[in-house]
């Protein structure tokens, strides 16, 4: 058989790829071409390689490429099978006269063949030629030769087919396609385009997977792909932006990629254009925005004139796809544009090192203000059957973000805004799995069809709290909030919460949104004892939130890096044991006497006293696990002290029970080993208000104190009323 036959014999695999478009039933396509089964006969009765060639070669010459139907390719792998083709793709002597390629190139015409039926695409006999066709995409030759390109063409037919399975994508990662896909398109030989099509899918529908087995790889794509964005200045730009999100790495983008893509938005955003041009690169920077916040985009003046670029036009397109009437909103758009506006407030309230000048800030916060109103009038029209939808939960995240760090502006469109709130957070609280669902579909809908990076919360709760914050410091929205119930939602979120920081659940790999969570809710239930104190006391939900601070403290306490969590617990308990003070549960109980006695701990510990150069006395400092987070923390360590000072005449049997801790003998201690000087006045307040408590209220307490030279310190101190109680008998 001549080398020509063979090549002839090749354009089989053709008939199978264009079959799909006509599909004739096997009796018609019998009673059409009687003699295609007398060469199937042929075939499948073949006794060696030049019988099964010449029977190949007139199975070909007897079928045209539009008359090969599903069933007839089934009756051709049924007469040849694979161990033919398996032969021919492994031999490495050709018939004289032939390129070694030719038998390669009709064994891979025989796959493309049979691929085109899904049930052989995931044949183990084709799966495990997929590292053999990977390395077909790579190999060099004359990119000229026809039977080379005929071979390359069915090679992606192959892998095509195999990819649209769907265990596929799994199969052909595992082979090394992905890098052979790489490279075969960093080449830009014959078919490399068909090979950024084919990485495409394989992004789309396995992108963890992608990158853990070819990073090096996809990382020299992501480069070329950039530097072309780049220099573009025809229609490819615009296509190129589609592509680029794809490519973006789960971890760091390389810093030159960075540069070029920043370019190109710039070049691209710059410009008139209209939407379906802008709005592909909107989705890009809103993709980059939330992989790497701010960092791709450079310092100096052009960097904070391209961000405010970019968060103004983010801004007028969520204004115009929210507000005009009669048009369907374009939701991947307008959500993308909210990760962009959401980096321009993460901008406008950074105080250091921001890219934005103040003049801009302004600017760019009465523009966003705008936008958010747009988006609060489009919640208000937000019925029940909508609540699930992700724009929906798009939408509040954004308003979220902007109330975390404004709340004054629109004061009377939030307060008529918050009703929905509250029972939106409390339908997705109630259906957890959908929220989580949910979060994943917002991040699909807003950058790409693959994971964006950095997990977004789940529960729409998480969103409103740093808002809520503030809004219940202020007595209408408060009301509101109380009147909704959004108090005893809270309190059965945080419980929810705190269960998943308990023993028995691994915290190491909690995302830090619980823990902060977990803090800004307890911030939320400070505002309410301060601004509320008879909900504390008639709300049931308190008492179980009070349970869980009392048996949850003392753990806490000694758990390296919680500090400032167990901050927020024991002065919120503190306050909240104050109100409940009457509580059973809070009559000297083993839990009662448990969280007190771990209070005691958070309080006591906060200073040392610490030796100078060149003094013979030492000062008061923080102690060292204090001492990095103290900014963070002094609200609450204060306001915990003056907490614990109102509960001593309320709990009778606290008192002793701080006695025996010996905090007032050591606090004593302490301060007559350090020099006055050392102590702020606001400390010595603190520390006097604690002491003279206990002192009247015990008198083994004020012994106690005597005796550690109680009365001097205090003069030394000038702590009057601490002196005076003292010398009581």
């Amino acid at each position: 058989m001549s080398c020509c036959d063979l090549a002839a014999a090749g354009q089989l695999g053709k008939a199978g790829i264009m079959a799909s478009d006509c599909e004739p039933a096997l009796n018609q396509a019998e009673s059409r071409n009687p003699t295609l089964e007398r060469y199937l006969g042929a075939l499948r009765e073949a006794k060696n390689d030049s019988e099964q060639f010449a029977a190949l070669l007139l199975v070909t010459k007897a079928v045209k490429a539009g008359d090969i139907d599903a069933k007839t390719r089934r009756r051709i792998f049924d007469a040849v099978g694979f161990t033919f083709p398996n032969r021919l793709l492994t031999t490495k002597e050709a018939p004289d006269g032939c390129p070694d390629h030719v038998l390669r190139a009709l064994g891979v015409a025989l796959l493309a063949c049979f691929c085109s039926d899904p049930e052989l695409a995931t044949h183990p006999q084709v799966l495990n030629k997929i590292p053999i066709l990977s390395t077909f995409l790579t190999a060099r030759g004359d990119p000229d030769d026809a039977a080379r390109r005929s071979m390359i063409d069915d090679t992606y037919q192959c892998l095509t087919a195999v990819a649209g399975t769907p265990r596929g994508p799994r199969h052909l990662i595992a082979g090394g396609t992905v890098s052979a896909l790489c490279q075969a398109y960093l080449g830009h030989g014959y078919g490399f385009d068909q090979a950024l099509a084919l990485l495409v899918g394989l992004l789309a529908a396995a992108e963890t997977q992608c990158w853990k087995e070819a990073e090096p790889d996809l990382l020299a794509v992501l480069r070329g792909l950039s530097e072309d964005f780049q220099k573009a200045e025809d229609a490819s730009k615009f296509e190129l932006c589609q592509l680029l999100p794809l490519f973006l790495p789960p971890t760091t983008v390389p810093p030159e990629c960075l540069r070029d893509l920043q370019a190109g938005l710039a070049r691209i955003l710059g410009s008139k254009l209209s939407s379906w041009q802008r709005n592909p690169a909107l989705k890009l920077a809103a993709r980059l925005a939330h992989a790497c916040g701010s960092d791709w985009i450079p310092a100096g003046s052009s960097g904070s004139k391209f961000l405010a670029l970019l968060v103004n036009l983010a801004c007028v397109e969520v204004r115009l796809g929210l507000e005009e009437t009669g048009t369907e909103v374009k939701e991947d758009v307008v959500t993308a544009c909210y990760a962009l506006m959401e980096l321009g407030i993460q901008e406008c309230t950074r105080c250091e090192q921001s890219l934005l000048k103040e003049p801009q800030k302004v600017q760019l916060v009465s523009i966003m203000k705008e936008a958010i109103g747009a988006v609060i009038l489009y919640l208000q029209q937000v019925g029940p059957e909508k609540q699930k939808e992700p724009f929906v939960f798009a939408s509040v995240r954004i308003l979220g973000a902007w109330l975390a760090e404004e709340t004054s502006s629109l004061r009377k469109e939030v307060c008529q805004l918050l009703p929905f709130l509250v029972r939106y957070a409390k339908t997705l609280y109630e259906e957890a799995e959908e929220a989580n669902d949910l979060s994943q579909q917002v991040a699909n809908l807003a950058i790409s069809p693959t994971n964006p990076g950095p997990t977004w919360p789940g529960d729409a709760l998480r969103l409103l709290l740093p808002g809520w914050c503030h809004l219940t410091v202020e007595d209408g929205p408060r009301e509101i909030l109380i009147k909704e119930g959004a108090p005893s939602l809270l309190c059965k979120y945080f419980l929810q919460q705190w269960e998943l920081t308990s023993p028995g659940h691994d915290t190491s790999v909690l995302p830090d949104s619980v823990e902060i969570g977990l803090q800004t809710c307890c911030h939320i239930f400070l505002n309410l004892v301060v601004t509320a104190p008879g909900l504390i006391k008639r709300d049931a939900c308190f008492t179980s939130l009070m349970n869980t601070l009392m048996t949850s403290l003392p753990a806490l306490v000694q758990q390296q890096g919680r500090l400032l969590l167990a901050a927020n617990v024991a002065t919120l308990g503190l306050l909240m044991a104050r109100l409940l003070s009457t509580s059973p549960a809070l009559q000297g109980t083993p839990a009662s006497r448990g969280f007190f006695g771990a209070a005691i701990l958070f309080l006591s510990q906060s200073h040392v006293a610490r030796a100078t150069p060149g003094s013979d006395q030492a000062v008061l400092a923080l102690s060292p696990d204090y001492e990095g987070i103290w900014a963070d923390l002094q609200e609450l360590w204060f306001l915990g002290m003056q907490a614990f000072t109102g509960c001593v005449p309320l709990l009778p049997w606290l008192a002793p029970a701080a006695l025996r801790s010996r905090w007032p003998q050591e606090l004593l201690q302490l301060l007559g080993s350090v020099s006055p000087n050392s102590v702020k006045p606001e400390m010595v307040a603190a520390y006097q208000g604690v002491l003279v408590e206990l002192a009247r209220a015990n008198r083994l307490c004020r012994e106690a104190m005597r005796l550690q030279a109680g009365e001097e310190t205090a003069s030394h101190y000038r702590m009057a009323a601490l002196e005076q109680c003292l010398s009581e008998p």
